[in-house]
């Protein structure tokens, strides 16, 4: 025995007798299945609905027949609920159905998808009249329709919250306006309740104070039936009522409703009403794009400016330090002079003496007296003479101290400091500053950003 069509408990049995081969009922059941689910596509079959039965489960059972013949047919809860009619025994009706085989009977049936009275023309002759009677009442005249805000404070979302509208609709409004409040008023958006939940979520939408000032109107693709709740008069006439403008974004681009008309302005899909809704934020993000690209170009252009300035400046520049040491330099120059000058003028003293000395003796009227006389011009010369050094030196010292007051970092220390405006000039004079000029003060450690608060002359 051989397991075949992916391993299910009633493949096919294979008995081996001859040439001849031996299936199981299930096989056989499941090969006619196949075999009539791929001969016949989905399809639209009419006729006339009997033994109508209603299960617990809220699936529909009942035999579609015309004069000939009969077809049973299966529709289930989740199609049967979003029924625009209550199907009834006897009613002509146009079924949109997938023939298959019940294999545990054997039993040829149809699976029903969309189910709607016989006559599709019905509802477009309905459409249509409604549409021109709205439009004679001047609901349609697009002087009435108001412009929406461009910067709205908050969105409200008028749909079904299983809704994949709803998804789309969010996953719009978070990309291009991720700040914007939004709020969800639940309704279902087909049925034959429909109609009067969205009426109502419309009202909620409206009088509540819930900070929005622009209300969506959405739901995704369908057919005629599923997007027939849209053309409902009341729900039409509530949203010309409505103080606060109406985006309608129902079904595909070429899906029209009775809301498409009534509304301030149709959205092709429930995404184009998310980007008609956030289009003002949308485009001021892309400005402010634009203008913070500029801003930084122009920043970068004025940082590179000021970085030029500043290496010219650079160059000129002279530090303190080297402004220092040049002094210093020169000042040890200075005393190295003094000091020569007076080791000569001390020798020309020496020398002097020496002559005066050499002519004394050579008079000698009074050695003793002399050499006292003399011992005491020495004394007195190298008096002077220490006196003259130390006076030059109280000079130099005066000097070299006066020097290092110039330093501006000792002046900064001593409590002083260098103020500077925006520019990077000093500001000598409080005539040219005004409130709220920014200064930045240079300490004799650190420095400081202030701001001024008043001026004083």
């Amino acid at each position: 025995m051989s397991t075949l069509d992916g391993g299910a408990q009633d493949d096919f049995l294979l008995h081996e007798e001859g040439a001849s081969r031996v299936i199981s009922v299930s096989a056989l059941n499941r090969l006619a299945r196949a075999a009539l689910e791929t001969a016949l596509p989905m399809l639209w079959v009419g006729g006339e609905i009997s033994n109508l039965t209603r299960a617990a489960s809220g699936h529909l059972y009942f035999t579609l027949k015309d004069a000939q013949a009969q077809v049973r047919c299966a529709m289930w809860r989740n199609r049967a609920q979003v029924l625009l009619f209550r199907p009834e025994n006897g009613m002509r009706v146009e079924v949109r159905a997938l023939a298959t085989l019940y294999e545990a009977r054997g039993d040829y049936q149809i699976n029903v998808e969309t189910l709607r009275p016989a006559g599709a023309g019905n509802l477009a002759e309905a459409f249509r009249r409604l549409k021109e009677k709205l439009a004679a009442e001047g609901l349609f005249d697009p002087a009435r329709r108001r412009p929406l805000p461009t910067f709205p404070r908050g969105i409200g979302i008028v749909t079904s919250p299983v809704a994949a509208a709803l998804r789309d609709v969010l996953v719009t409004l978070k990309r291009r306006a991720p700040g914007l409040p939004v709020t969800i008023y639940p309704a279902s958006v087909q049925g034959v309740d429909a109609p009067r939940q969205l009426c109502a979520a419309l009202a909620a939408a409206t009088q509540r104070a819930d900070g929005i000032d622009l209300i969506l109107l959405v739901r995704g693709g369908g057919s005629l039936e599923d997007l027939w709740a849209f053309n409902d008069e009341t729900l039409a006439r509530a949203i010309a009522a409505s103080p606060l403008p109406v985006v309608s974004g129902i079904g595909h681009e070429t899906d029209f409703t009775i809301a498409d008309f009534v509304a301030d302005l149709r959205a092709p899909t429930p995404t184009g009403a998310a980007e008609l809704a956030s289009a003002g934020y949308f485009s001021a993000r892309d400005a402010l794009a634009v203008t913070a690209r500029r801003l930084r170009q122009s920043i970068v252009r004025q940082l590179e400016a000021l970085a030029q300035r500043t290496d010219r400046c650079a160059l000129r520049l002279i530090h303190p330090r080297d402004r220092l040491h040049r002094a210093r330099e020169n000042a040890i120059y200075h005393e190295q002079r003094l000091r020569q000058a007076m080791m000569a003028h001390l020798g020309e003293f020496a020398h002097r003496l020496s002559k005066l000395e050499l002519r004394l003796n050579a008079r000698i009227p009074a050695t003793a007296v002399l050499r006292r006389q003399i011992g005491g011009f020495g004394e007195r010369l190298d008096r002077a003479a220490h006196n003259l050094i130390g006076v030059q030196r109280q000079r130099l010292d005066a000097l070299f101290t006066g020097l290092r007051q110039l330093n501006p970092d000792a002046v900064l220390t001593r409590g002083y400091s260098i103020v500077r405006n925006a520019e990077g000039h000093i500001v000598r004079s409080a005539a040219g500053l005004k409130p709220g000029d920014a200064l930045a003060v240079q300490l004799g450690e650190g420095g400081v950003d202030v701001t001024v608060d008043r001026a004083r002359g």
